[in-house]
């Protein structure tokens, strides 16, 4: 991996939203679905889905810091999901959507804890989000890659990603691709 590459992993309910989001992002080299945190090795959506495995719906992002930084990221993920809602993001409920940022190094978790702070200080609710270390990342089966783009039509994702991403394409206009 170049010098300049590096791996952020974030959790915020499920991964189609957050991974159609950082695929349009100017920087990000890669995007994948999947899932960590966990007790299962190489699990299964099915399996994910009882919440039994302890694993989270992530989105592993490669980036190119000399084009965008990991706060930046930071920033336009905690845009993306409630990160005051405790297992679950609106209708999709239990431990598999909790808000969570996997950090890769100590620089990651210093300025995760830092922003998390930083946007406490400016909302009432409590900020849930869970901070840990990154552990083993097992991509998502190959129909959930992409998958806004695939289906957009979807109910899932003309309804509830949709809105999001035209937000997300207003607040961030200038950290996109053309």
């Amino acid at each position: 991996m170049s010098k300049t590459i590096d791996t952020a992993t974030f959790g915020g309910g499920c991964f189609w939203c957050i991974d159609a989001a950082f695929r349009r992002v100017e920087g990000v080299t890669h995007v994948s679905s999947g899932y960590t945190g966990g007790e299962t090795d190489n699990p299964t959506y099915q399996q994910i889905c009882t919440g039994l495995t302890g694993h989270a719906e992530v989105v592993n992002i490669e980036f190119d810091r000399s084009q965008i930084s990991y706060e930046r990221l930071l920033a336009m993920f905690f845009t993306l999901h409630d990160a005051t809602q405790l297992n679950r993001q609106g209708n999709d409920i239990g431990t598999q959507y909790r808000s969570v940022v996997y950090y890769h190094n100590d620089e990651q978790h210093t300025q995760t804890m830092d922003y998390i702070t930083k946007l406490q200080s400016q909302i009432r609710e409590k900020i849930v989000t869970e901070v840990s270390p990154a552990t083993t990342y097992y991509p998502a089966e190959q129909y959930h890659q992409d998958y806004y783009e695939q289906n957009p039509e979807q109910g899932y994702c003309s309804i509830l990603i949709a809105p999001k991403l035209q937000r997300f394409e207003k607040d961030f206009k200038l950290y996109l691709k053309n």
